[in-house]
Formats: structure tokens, C-alpha cells, sequence
């Protein structure tokens, strides 16, 4: 392919989707990441979009919202890895909240597995994934359809979460950065997934490499209100994501990442390997929200504060599975 189709290629799939990282070009385009990177360069210089940790985003700093078509097809492996991942962080007989998404659809579709388990959510394809699984019960909330994403969003999505208190939130977004946390590009999702939060003891985020260091443009989740992040491992290259993750474990985000091996998959895309030998979970300073403080040394990883936390979190949301 010569170098003016594959940039052109490259503008189309970006113009399509919003954000695209410089792995998923150089799969579609069928050539190294070097290459592309460099394709990535001249566009951008020509003003037709901007280079963005890792990959390539529409020029003017805030990526648009991406539909669920385009955004199914976009870091699959990733997905697959950190929802075997977060997956592990679920317990028997709790209840939980799970986000919009394709990440979070991932996971669901892993929840169906855990005996006990109350999820509520505001989507569709995690309800969908959920459908058939024997033991495990799906609340929806009220609102209205967004039928670009497949989620509940307004009034009646936010108003039906009020009073409700479960021990975790599970969700994910179109970036995250140290500075501002979690954002989205859609208002109305933005509302849904702040009501999503106040319902829970802990929130934990979602977010493959490509959505770190992107800022979008509603805030749905602050830093300092994360106590997780689930990630993949940033390319060897993308030196702005590994340095983002750093600044999000200063402020003391737990982080676990997942990796994909060397073929680009998770182990098993049907969820069936040990996520634990997946994980690299890097040690974080001080106690934060979900937290049991004075537990030995400051510096713990995610799996030890995870499993102190288990128990309590079962006894805060026992009066909703009575209901």
C-alpha cells in the first residue's frame, strides 16, 4: 500500500471513530506501528488530526463520543484482558453497579459466572450478557434509551439509583488523566454515571491504554474519588501513558494491569485462564476511600486491599439483597 492510501486510511478510520490507537492502525493498514506513527505524524502536521498517547484523535483536544459499532471493533484484545482481570475483583453474593460500554459489557458477560451476585445497571448489552445467567440477578434502572451506546440515561435512570448502596461500581469512559479523572463526551452519560458512583462504597474504572491521558469533555468520576483502575500494559513506546499511570498512582489509585501476551490476546478470550497471572499490580502510597487503614505497610498492592475489604463490603449491601 503506498503511503498516501494508507493515510488516507488512517484519516477515514479516525474521522469514523474518534480515537484510534496506533496498534489498531497498523492492524488495519497491515504494517508496523513505526510506520505508522510516522503516517501519524504528517497528518497531524497537515492539521487533519493529533497525535494522542498512543494513537491518533480528531484535531481540537476533545475526542467526540465514538457509536457502539465503531467502538466493539476498537482494542478488542485489551477489553478481553481487563475484564478477565476486573472480573477477579467481583465476590460471591455481592451487589454491584456496572457502567455503559463495551469494556463493561466484556465484563459482564465473566459476571455471569459468580453465584449470588446482584448487578444493577443503566445498559442494555450488559443486562443482555447477564439474561440467562442461573444465579445472578439484574436490576435496571428507569430512563430513556440512548441508542448509541444501548443505555438508560436522564431523569428516570438517575432518579431510580437514589437511596441505593452496593459495594462497588464498575465503569468506564472516553478518557482519563490524572488531572481531571474520568470523562466522557456525552452530557447525559456523564449525569448517569455520577449517580452511578454515589451509590457505591468503591468505583472502580475501566480504561484500556488508549484512553489514558485523553481528556474528554464531562467529568464523571474525579482521581481522587477512584479507588481502582484496570488497564493493559501501554506499548513500549507510548511513554505518555506509563507516565499517566504514574501520576494516577501517586495520587493513589490502586492500578492492575493486565496483559495481553505476545500474540495480542489475553490468555483466553473466553475468560477461562487465571487472570492473577495476568496482573502486574503496582504499589501505591497512603490509605484512600475503600481502604481499611493501619493494615500493615502503606505501600500495598490492589489484590491485599481487595480481599480486607471483601467482608465488610458483603455486610453493608446485605439489606439490599433482602429486598
Amino acid at each position: 500500500m503506498f503511503a498516501a492510501e494508507r493515510r488516507q486510511l488512517i484519516l477515514e478510520m479516525v474521522r469514523a471513530n474518534g480515537a484510534v490507537s496506533l496498534r489498531e492502525l497498523a492492524r488495519v493498514v497491515q504494517t508496523s506501528e513505526v510506520t505508522v506513527r510516522r503516517d501519524v505524524r504528517a497528518l497531524e502536521a497537515e492539521g487533519l488530526l493529533d497525535r494522542r498517547h498512543g494513537g491518533a484523535v480528531l484535531p481540537g483536544g476533545f475526542t467526540r463520543e465514538s457509536g457502539f459499532p465503531q467502538k466493539s471493533h476498537l482494542a478488542t484484545a485489551e477489553k478481553t484482558a481487563i475484564a478477565d482481570l476486573a472480573a477477579n475483583f467481583v465476590e460471591e453474593g455481592e451487589a454491584i453497579v456496572v457502567g455503559a460500554g463495551t469494556t463493561t459489557q466484556e465484563l459482564a458477560r465473566r459476571l455471569a459466572r459468580v453465584p449470588g451476585l446482584t448487578v444493577v445497571t443503566n445498559s442494555l448489552l450488559v443486562a443482555q450478557a447477564l439474561a440467562h445467567a442461573n444465579r445472578v440477578e439484574v436490576v435496571m434502572t428507569g430512563g430513556t434509551l440512548r441508542g448509541s451506546n444501548y443505555a438508560l440515561v436522564g431523569s428516570g435512570a438517575e432518579q431510580s439509583l437514589q437511596g441505593l448502596r452496593v459495594s462497588r461500581a464498575f465503569l468506564s469512559g472516553s478518557g482519563l488523566t490524572a488531572e481531571r479523572g474520568l470523562s466522557t463526551s456525552n452530557m447525559l452519560s456523564a449525569s448517569v454515571d455520577r449517580a452511578l458512583v454515589q451509590a457505591a462504597a468503591e468505583v472502580v474504572v475501566l480504561a484500556d491504554h488508549t484512553k489514558l491521558g485523553t481528556d474528554t469533555m464531562f467529568q464523571t468520576v474525579p482521581t481522587d474519588v477512584i479507588t481502582r483502575l484496570v488497564t493493559d500494559e501501554p506499548p513500549a513506546h507510548d511513554d505518555r501513558a506509563a507516565t499517566e499511570l504514574q501520576a494516577l498512582a501517586d495520587q493513589g489509585v490502586q492500578i492492575a494491569v493486565a496483559g495481553t501476551g505476545a500474540s495480542g490476546n489475553s490468555g483466553n478470550a473466553g475468560g477461562e485462564g487465571n487472570p492473577a497471572r495476568q496482573r502486574r499490580d503496582v504499589p501505591l502510597p497512603g490509605p484512600r476511600r475503600g481502604q481499611v487503614p493501619g493494615a500493615g505497610s502503606p505501600l500495598r498492592t490492589a489484590a491485599v486491599l481487595g480481599e480486607q475489604s471483601a467482608g465488610g463490603e458483603r455486610a453493608r449491601v446485605a439489606d439490599l439483597r433482602r429486598r
